[in-house]
């Protein structure tokens, strides 16, 4: 896990206050504890709510599941998958002020060693009530590698951003 002092991306235009879009989708994602993370699995999609950590370079993202949940089957069988993070919560008959970022890309499971360490203590400095259930046998911890956010605006202005990579 890669961690510059800025984040930085490709395409990363200004919003017209002089903000560049991954610090608008930085700020974004640590306003918000949970995401909806969808998956998708014999031609249906599904949505569930998950508990996220992100990283401050923006390039990956990590929750936990339960292992005996349709969740876990989905994402073993597909590693496709989509995390949507918004404000709405915070801003109630205010939609044209509501934003929303979709971050796509693959999700893997982390196995017991070294790095699933570092991802759950990532998780559980955000989400320390987490802490007894991502160590949990039962749970499976998983990792998202970003590969573009789509942020949306005003309900319908959609701006992408890609994470910076190292070369």
């Amino acid at each position: 896990m890669r961690v510059p002092d800025e984040i930085a991306g490709t395409a990363a235009p200004e919003d017209g206050s002089g903000e560049d879009l991954g610090r608008i989708i930085r700020r974004l994602v640590d306003g918000q504890l949970y995401g909806v993370l969808c998956t998708q699995g014999q031609g249906q999609p599904y949505g569930s709510l998950v508990a996220y950590a992100m990283t401050p370079d923006l390039e990956s993202a990590v929750f936990a599941t339960q292992k005996a949940t349709r969740k876990y089957r989905l994402l073993s069988e597909c590693a496709h998958v989509a995390l949507v993070i918004d404000n709405r919560s915070a801003l109630p008959g205010q939609l044209m002020d509501v934003e929303a970022v979709t971050a796509t890309g693959r999700a893997h499971e982390v196995a017991t060693g070294p790095e699933f360490e570092q991802w759950s203590h990532l998780l559980t400095d955000r989400h320390p009530y987490l802490n007894t259930f991502v160590r949990s046998a039962s749970c499976g911890l998983f990792r998202i590698d970003i590969l573009r956010f789509f942020h949306v605006t005003r309900f319908q202005e959609v701006r992408q951003w890609v994470p910076a990579r190292p070369a």
